[in-house]
């Protein structure tokens, strides 16, 4: 329909410029430290190498909050719910990794075929670790909210999150915690035109690409997968298809306790230091990248993943570590502003 007072060719026209501004504005927006700061490096230093090296440390680090938000956003997709317990999970993921890789011996000093098979084998027990807890979660503390009104889960989420907080607190104390620096995460081991690229930069990318791809096949093509995708569409409707519901949520619950392991060790293994209030702090970034992402969007949550990395890296190496969390979330406003359903947002059932 036209708009009041305007024809209907020329309303037409309105709303596509609203369109363009729209969408080139959000482009604008999140290319604004990266020209600005490319423009900066070109005048004063006569190359890109310093961005390029922000980038690909972006890159690692927003690896990491991906595989953390996507477990935010598979839950919420599937039962609409906020899990602020995940960042604790997380942070457990980190402890436990540690502990099991102190129990089997593994040091600097053992050989790298023996590294990797014991790396890959700590990868294995700690997502299998994590992605259990994160059902026995769902289990003991959602599955009797599931018809209580929403506020009763959100609430328990966050009461959870204190449980599991505490649980790390007494496990490892209240300091940070530094580790073995097993991969020696800081070595060179290319350099291109100035970029380095470091063993932990390697570590990061290697573990979350695959992982991404396979979760992304398993939803797409597995059995389970449709289930869940058709009981994040209408949940009633897949029960009326003889979907077991409550099956499929606690299948989404273990993927994302999976991902939280794996990106517990990875965190553990970039950053060598590991202490009980590094969920908390990751629960936040990686629930604004599922937000700026599109919530319930799996491709926005590691894209809002990778977009944070890249700011934090920026801000941190230019602005200053102290105005970070303030560019993050200036960021996340105008991205909401231009698209307030997130970069690759759709509309969840109850605003459909």
């Amino acid at each position: 329909m036209a708009a009041a007072g305007l024809p209907a060719s020329t309303s037409g026209a309105v709303s596509s410029v609203r369109r363009f501004l729209a969408q080139n504005g959000l482009i604008g927006v999140l290319l604004i430290m990266p020209l600005a700061f490319a423009f900066h490096d070109l005048r004063t230093e006569g190359d890109l190498s310093r961005l390029g090296n922000n980038l690909v440390d972006g890159l690692s680090n927003g690896s990491i909050w991906a595989l953390v938000a996507i477990g935010y956003t598979l839950v919420y997709g599937i039962v609409e719910l906020i899990n602020f317990a995940h960042g604790e999970v997380f942070m457990l993921g980190s402890f436990v990794s540690v502990s099991f890789f102190s129990t089997i011996g593994l040091t600097v000093a053992t050989g790298i075929p023996g590294l990797v098979a014991g790396l890959l084998l700590t990868l294995l027990v700690t997502m299998f670790a994590l992605g259990t807890l994160n059902t026995m979660i769902e289990r003991v503390a959602y599955r009797p909210l599931r018809n209580a009104p929403k506020l009763a889960p959100l609430i328990t989420a966050v009461g959870f999150s204190f449980i599991l907080l505490n649980v790390g607190l007494l496990w490892r104390g209240g300091s940070q915690r530094s580790i073995p620096n097993l991969i020696d995460s800081q070595a060179l081991l290319v350099s291109i035109a100035g970029v380095n690229i470091t063993r932990g930069d390697l570590l990061a990318i290697a573990v979350t690409i695959p992982l991404v791809l396979g979760m992304t096949i398993f939803i797409s093509r597995s059995r389970l997968g449709k289930a869940m995708r058709a009981t994040a569409q209408d949940p009633d409707a897949a029960r009326l298809m003889g979907i077991n519901v409550d099956t499929t949520i606690s299948a989404t619950f273990m993927i994302g306790g999976l991902l939280a392991g794996a990106a517990g060790l990875i965190y553990a293994l970039y950053q060598t230091t590991i202490w009980f209030f590094q969920g908390f702090t990751a629960g936040l970034i990686a629930f604004t990248a599922a937000v700026m992402g599109g919530i319930g969007n799996i491709r926005g949550a590691v894209l809002g993943g990778l977009i944070i990395g890249f700011i934090q890296q920026l801000s941190d190496n230019r602005i200053g570590s102290q105005w970070t969390p303030a560019v993050v979330f200036a960021y996340l406003v105008l991205i909401m502003v231009f698209k307030p359903s997130g970069l690759l947002g759709e509309q969840t059932r109850e605003a459909g």
